[in-house]
């Protein structure tokens, strides 16, 4: 299992250069069984990363690029009418893959970008009346611009939550943008020389070894005592949900699995809390979430 968890990584660093920290996130949120969502500029590598993840656990790979005129059914698929056979056949659409990459998905209207939340919550489409389930593992990369608002649709509370982590990949330094201007020059265009690495069956495998990961008492009480925290603080005007409170412990899970332990600790929660819960909050007065998680843990006590 570790040798399997240390090729992922040591594949996607390949593509992702000196990006370890996000790589390890989209790793947690992977293995957790949840959904990533990279809200950074344009030209950092969000797409990259997804292809390369794709491509290195052999899965099959679908974009999904989000116009204003994006239709649910161009999302989920639709029944047409077969004329030779007289019956309406599924056409499946590109949420039937094992990574999806809903790009820039806040340029989708509203009604759009609720056709993903059945999806991702319970891993089926309904169209028609008829659930289907999507292959599994089913992993969800979406990403958005944090800075360009004209002709976005703000992503709804009940889309926020669905992503287990949202994360920055943020600008390489300059040691590493001219290390991958290097690897530029030798190998053509980064990512295309990737080759599976782990397979679909393997990764399906380490998530349910994550469900295994021992999660201490003491440390659940902890993980409630700060959600409910968020709940009830005076510049959160919408606190952390339950299902935010249930992909925190599966996401300390995943990150002591890969970190190699067979439990979770206090650090965990910490370092994950960021990532975790400050995207489902909404702040009063324009303030920034991710700085009231931060007081959080300073106030909320550790066990």
């Amino acid at each position: 299992m570790r040798e399997k968890i240390t090729a992922l990584q040591e594949n996607l660093a390949r593509a992702i250069v000196g990006k370890e920290e996000p790589i390890k996130l989209v790793m947690v949120a992977l293995l957790s069984g949840g959904h990533a969502l990279l809200e950074d500029v344009p030209g950092v590598g969000k797409t990259l990363l997804a292809k390369s993840l794709a491509k290195s656990i052999n899965g099959k790979f679908q974009r999904i690029q989000c116009t204003p005129d994006l239709l649910p059914s161009d999302v989920t698929g639709t029944n047409i009418w077969n004329p030779s056979t007289r019956e309406f056949e599924f056409l499946p659409g590109p949420t039937f893959a094992n990574i999806l990459l809903a790009d820039e998905i806040n340029r989708a209207t509203p009604r759009t970008q609720s056709s993903l939340l059945e999806v991702m919550e319970e891993k089926q489409v309904t169209v028609d009346g008829e659930a289907r389930a999507v292959p599994s593992p089913f992993f969800v990369i979406a990403t958005q611009n944090p800075v360009e608002y004209q002709g976005t649709f703000p992503l709804p509370e009940a889309q926020m939550d669905r992503f287990t982590i949202s994360l920055s990949v943020g600008y390489p330094s300059p040691e590493e943008e001219l290390l991958m201007l290097q690897k530029q020059l030798d190998q053509g265009f980064i990512g295309d020389d990737l080759t599976p690495c782990i397979s679909l069956e393997e990764v399906i495998d380490l998530q349910k070894s994550c469900q295994k990961i021992k999660v201490a008492p003491e440390l659940q009480k902890y993980i409630v005592d700060l959600v409910t925290s968020s709940r009830n603080d005076d510049e959160i005007s919408l606190g952390v949900s339950p299902r935010g409170t249930s992909a925190m412990q599966k996401a300390v899970q995943a990150l002591a699995f890969i970190e190699g332990r067979d439990y979770a600790t206090p650090d965990d929660v910490k370092f994950l809390a960021p990532h975790v819960l400050a995207h489902r909050l909404i702040a009063r007065g324009g303030r920034n979430p991710r700085v009231i998680i931060d007081r959080l843990l300073r106030t909320v006590p550790l066990p």
